[in-house]
């Protein structure tokens, strides 16, 4: 160290320089572009630049470093300390000045591109750079040697400060200008998107702004608020889609529209109410108001995206499925009438094809297939299913027509996931008899206490995930052949195997004085079958296209693939053979892919450059959708040899079916493909 400047090492960047004693850090920090946080301009009211003194000696920087060498803590901070208790050892960067050589550590909470580490179950952490930044400024008074407006001086005060130059500004914020400034005594904080325009300015010191990454889903609109400065989810919250009372599933909305003329502008309004209730909802949780809500994130499938838009989305009922855009949107709120910040902005992740929408687009972002040499599948399940397959050379999507019975719907005793559903289910291969779990009671059905523990809602139905395990539960069982008909020749082991017709039933649940029995009756197996079917053959159609026979790892995205127990989809040949440990769920990353498009303005980039990279395959024109789909239709599969699965569940014995039974069940309803616009 000379006489008049200290050598200052920042940490972890490893960025070094010397400064004149008496530098502020901040300043020595933003000299030499070290990335750490300031909303208040260094006037020590945000606490955002905090930083640590590391002490001893680092020959690998020829530093030594004490404490001594940074200048005692000042009234500033102080005083930011009475009211926000740093952490030991924490200085203000603001504040605290260079009087010998340092080694500065600079926390991750205070870096501005800091990650918010996400569950141990996603994928990848997400890089917070959010496009609206606060900053506090001080501005100019006026006076009468000085005609310049208040919008120039605040313009003025903004480049000085924040080199923030050019900037624009349109009527809503020149609107409440003048009044913030004066109500502040001309200290504001303003808010300022994408570093180019001024979309908000509040009197005096503003920390926080937030943010809401929305996933409108054909069922359920799921809404996350998040904290701009710290990426943090402050609330959630979800809703069901109005919607559904114009149509279940998404075909019979667009049937809507084109039997009553004008039926998308009812649709539009309801979505956009239910987005409006979202908000509050959210805001409240976290105690703000929704104007403080100052940018969004949608993603959706193409029908809900064009309905949210104000599009009519009839063309989107027929070949060729032609979307009306299939780029990233970006819009002010009021253009949607979202009641958030007036002046907030929206962006709509971009779709990929006409049935492969944003809600896509947003799980490739939060899984990032392409980074990694492994073939991956991504799979989210809904009344479509949305398929992903590829890796870090190529890319394949395209959407399959389940129809809703994942969901509960469709089937006899089914029901969406609510406290009473039946979510788990066991049969003894020996005695046939069921025990089950129901949602809202850790306790299975044959424990002591489970009548009490679910006196208060009953066993109400069976949900999706339900269904799956009865279902493959009742094929290893032996009471389901490999054809999907209900074995009845087994009636004389169990009364719960009964005749309904030509076919026959099993009992899951025994009726009692206040509620039916539950049955799983033979349409609920074909309808299953169906769904299966259908998405087994897109993924095998996806495959082919790929040129490969086995899948390295599978994501099951969305609610489904969050409560499905993997082994139970793989045994009744939903998703191809795979190493189970190798299969697991996404959570809802359509809405994860939200999240980091709202809190990575780089992530936007990325996943427009992504989707223009992806080969669409349309099911609905592929000759050999049909062929697959039937011999998908088996359990778990007319031909595939499920290798991998046979290694941890003992797969039935294949038998010669040519009974009486099984001439009924062809009498019954046909194995064919669901509409592939459905």
């Amino acid at each position: 160290m000379s006489g008049q400047d200290a050598l200052v090492v920042f940490t972890p960047s490893g960025r070094r320089g010397r400064f004149p004693l008496g530098s502020s850090l901040l300043q020595a920090a933003r000299s030499l572009g070290v990335d750490i946080d300031s909303v208040c301009g260094g006037r020590g009211i945000c606490g955002r630049c905090q930083v640590l003194v590391a002490e001893g000696e680092f020959s690998k920087h020829g530093v030594t470093s004490c404490v001594d060498n940074l200048s005692p803590v000042s009234a500033v901070e102080q005083e930011y300390c009475a009211t926000q208790p740093m952490a030991p050892g924490r200085r203000l960067s603001c504040s605290a000045q260079v009087l010998g050589d340092l080694v500065i550590d600079v926390p991750s909470s205070s870096q501005v591109h800091k990650q918010v580490v996400r569950k141990a179950a996603e994928a990848l952490d997400i890089e917070l750079d959010p496009l609206v930044r606060l900053h506090y400024v001080e501005v100019q008074e006026p006076d009468m040697h000085d005609p310049s407006g208040d919008l120039r001086r605040l313009e003025d005060a903004l480049d000085f400060e924040w080199q923030l130059s050019d900037l624009s500004c349109d009527v809503l914020v020149l609107q409440q200008l003048q009044t913030a400034l004066r109500a502040g005594a001309w200290k504001v904080t303003v808010a300022v998107h994408a570093g180019k325009q001024i979309i908000a300015v509040w009197p005096g010191f503003k920390e926080h702004v937030y943010g809401l990454a929305v996933d409108v889903g054909s069922t359920t609109i799921a809404a996350h608020l998040c904290n701009l400065a710290s990426g943090e989810v402050v609330a959630s919250a979800g809703v069901m889609n109005p919607q559904i009372r114009f149509g279940e599933d998404l075909m019979s909305r667009v049937s809507y529209v084109m039997m009553n003329p004008g039926g998308e502008v009812e649709m539009t309004a309801a979505v956009r109410a239910a987005l409006n209730e979202l908000a509050v909802d959210v805001a409240a949780q976290a105690g703000i108001s929704p104007q403080d809500i100052l940018e969004a994130t949608f993603v959706g499938n193409p029908i809900m995206h064009h309905l949210l838009l104000g599009i009519n989305p009839v063309e989107l009922g027929g070949a060729p499925f032609a979307l009306a855009t299939d780029r990233a949107i970006t819009l002010w709120a009021v253009e949607i009438d979202f009641a958030i910040h007036r002046n907030a902005r929206i962006y709509v992740l971009p779709c990929i094809a006409g049935h492969v929408g944003a809600d896509t687009a947003g799980v490739i972002l939060a899984e990032r297939p392409d980074l990694n040499d492994k073939i991956t599948l991504l799979v989210d399940v809904g009344t479509n299913a949305e398929i992903v397959l590829g890796n870090n050379q190529r890319l394949l999507a395209c959407s399959s027509p389940t129809g809703p019975a994942f969901e509960g719907a469709q089937i006899s005793c089914g029901q969406r996931a609510a406290p009473g559903a039946i979510e788990r289910v066991r049969i003894d291969p020996v005695t046939l008899e069921p025990r089950f779990k129901v949602i809202g009671s850790d306790l299975w059905s044959d424990d002591p206490g489970f009548d009490a523990a679910v006196a208060a809602t009953g066993v109400t139905g069976v949900c999706g995930s339900g269904i799956i395990e009865a279902l493959a539960e009742m094929y290893l069982a032996g009471i389901i052949r490999h054809d999907g008909v209900i074995n009845g020749d087994l009636s004389a082991r169990n009364p719960r195997i009964q005749p309904d017709g030509r076919t026959f039933s099993y009992e899951l649940y025994r009726a009692t004085a206040d509620a039916p029995p539950l049955k799983v009756m033979q349409n609920d197996v074909r309808a299953i079958q169906l769904g299966k079917a259908a998405l087994y053959a897109g993924v095998r159609l996806l495959m082919e296209r790929m040129g490969v026979q086995t899948v390295d790892r599978i994501r099951l995205a969305g609610a489904f693939g969050s409560h499905i127990d993997v082994k139970y989809a793989m045994v009744l040949g939903m998703i191809p053979d795979c190493v189970l440990s190798e299969v697991s769920s996404a959570g809802n990353a359509a809405g994860t892919g939200a999240r980091i498009a709202l809190l990575d303005q780089r992530a936007r980039g990325d996943i427009e450059a992504l989707v223009r990279r992806v080969e669409k395959i349309e099911t609905a024109v592929e000759p050999r959708f049909q062929e697959i789909f039937v011999e998908a239709m088996a359990l778990p599969h007319l031909t595939d040899p499920f290798v991998e699965l046979r290694k941890v569940v003992k797969l039935p014995e294949r038998v010669a079916i040519n009974n009486e039974q099984n001439a009924r069940s062809r009498r019954g309803p046909r194995a064919r493909a669901p509409d592939a616009a459905a």
